[in-house]
């Protein structure tokens, strides 16, 4: 089973390093969309991802629109606090993909506003001042929902 994270102009060099490292440990796919908030070579990027940097399967995409037009019609799943359906409401395929957006401002509001019947959302109190959760914690939370409905295919 095939799973893609994809993240959006991600902007700090940390979490993608960790999410990398969850990429590794489950043999999800990691996509990367250019801008990025860091140089790929960065220490703290791969200090975070550790050594598992040689098993990461890890694709660069030159813009938003360079990826979508690359991955049209592909089952896609959009993990942002705009979402109505919950992710352990969503039914995960092989080759589905999870995209997530940059840390400051998520995905882009008319791309969800055009895709709402794909949005997810983790939930979160209402009494929180904060805005959403880590961006390295929500990709955990969600791959790991996914390999769980798979019944965690290679995961010992």
């Amino acid at each position: 089973m095939a799973l893609h994270v994809v993240l959006v102009e991600p902007e700090i060099h940390f979490n993608t390093g960790n999410i990398a490292r969850t990429c590794a440990i489950t043999g999800a796919v990691l996509h990367l969309v250019k801008p990025l908030g860091f140089e790929v070579t960065d220490r703290h990027l791969k200090r975070a991802g550790l050594d598992y940097w040689p098993y990461v399967t890890i694709e660069y995409h030159d813009s938003f629109s360079q990826f979508l037009e690359e991955y049209k019609g592909r089952r896609m799943h959009l993990a942002t606090t705009k979402g109505a359906k919950l992710y352990t409401q969503a039914e995960y395929r092989d080759g589905d993909m999870i995209l997530f957006g940059k840390e400051s401002a998520g995905l882009p509001r008319p791309f969800i506003e055009e895709h709402k019947d794909m949005a997810i959302r983790i939930p979160m109190s209402a009494d929180t001042r904060a805005r959403s959760l880590n961006l390295s914690n929500s990709v955990a939370i969600i791959v790991f929902e996914a390999f769980r409905q798979w019944g965690f295919p290679g995961l010992e």
